[in-house]
């Protein structure tokens, strides 16, 4: 039986953080995640405009096993400078590798699009998200907020508010998956016409409105894509945890299944205008079970599904901003 956590948030993968740090006037933020020691990290990217930071070095091939922080960030390339509070914070914590005169934290980074929402971006020389990223680790626990928290706060999906979301699930043999996600989304979250979310069938008790749609439909998916391209909302961020103990190439996999989850809840993913990018943390405190492809198969599953529902959750529970009301004020709780 597999079921959902008792946080419903990917801290219920033990072992890891989380903190969130946003400014309401900019409209955008950060968000952290921590392990406690460091893990063997992955990533997949599939949106053609991303925006990373030190993503080479997770690639199986490369020297550094484990890694001590990721940061997920508004603000563009600007947010970019958030992985900078969060290595200047771990250094000085003590936390990194043993590189001489001070430790030196690899912490890799990807961001969102969001300098069109209506936020106050005129931040002069220095953006503001440095401290953000600092305030973030500052920030970080187990209990945490959806919606317009953290890289959340100044997202969009579609034509309605994005937001940070988070689910979880746990199966009998102890196997925990979470995802922590910034939907930012180019596509739509919802069946066009209506108030159902793409994800519904992946929802776990009600977590994000229980609403299923009427009828199955007719003919063809229903598509509904922008008459020029899109200057306000791109990119979902995410990062999927596990306490399964992994190998940097089994993450890997384990984040190209967990890619799938955004292709379930929003439609059409990995878009040219979309940076689509997925982080595997693997904290190594259950032994993958025999044989390895199986659990392998079984775990990516269970990502995926934590993904579609934490982009679910994170515009369920987002509040309206100036330029996109939210999901319940459109439609109710």
């Amino acid at each position: 039986m597999i079921q959902k956590g008792p946080k419903n948030l990917i801290t219920d993968v033990g072992g890891i953080r989380v903190g969130n740090a946003q400014d309401t006037a900019i409209c955008s933020g950060t968000s952290v995640v921590l392990p406690y020691k460091p893990a063997v990290m992955a990533v997949d990217v599939r949106g053609g405009g991303p925006g990373t930071r030190d993503t080479e070095a997770l690639h199986p091939s490369t020297l550094v096993e484990a890694y001590h922080g990721l940061v997920l960030s508004g603000g563009s390339v600007f947010g970019l400078a958030a992985a900078d509070g969060v290595t200047a914070w771990l250094s000085e914590n003590g936390i990194g590798l043993d590189m001489g005169p001070r430790s030196l934290p690899v912490v890799p980074a990807a961001i969102l699009f969001d300098l069109t929402n209506g936020g106050d971006k005129n931040w002069g020389a220095e953006s503001p998200y440095v401290n953000l990223g600092r305030q973030a680790c500052e920030n970080a626990g187990i209990e945490f907020a959806l919606g317009n928290v953290g890289a959340g706060t100044g997202a969009t999906a579609g034509p309605i508010k994005g937001g940070l979301g988070s689910a979880s699930l746990i199966d009998d043999g102890g196997i925990a998956a979470g995802a922590l996600v910034a939907a930012n989304p180019m596509g739509e979250v919802l069946i066009p016409g209506s108030d159902v979310f793409w994800a519904w069938a992946a929802e776990n008790d009600g977590e994000f409105g229980g609403r299923v749609p009427k009828a199955n439909p007719e003919g063809p998916l229903p598509l509904s894509l922008p008459e020029v391209p899109p200057t306000t909302t791109n990119t979902t961020i995410g990062i999927v945890a596990v306490n399964a103990a992994l190998t940097k190439a089994q993450a890997q996999r384990i984040a190209i299944m967990a890619q799938d989850g955004i292709s379930r809840a929003i439609r059409p993913a990995h878009t040219p205008f979309d940076g689509d990018t997925i982080f595997v943390l693997a904290t190594g405190e259950v032994p993958l079970a025999d044989p390895h492809p199986l659990s392998l198969a079984r775990l990516g599953t269970m990502a995926a599904d934590c993904v579609a529902r934490s982009i679910a959750r994170g515009v369920y529970e987002a509040a309206s901003i100036e330029s996109h009301p939210s999901y319940q004020s459109k439609y109710g709780k």
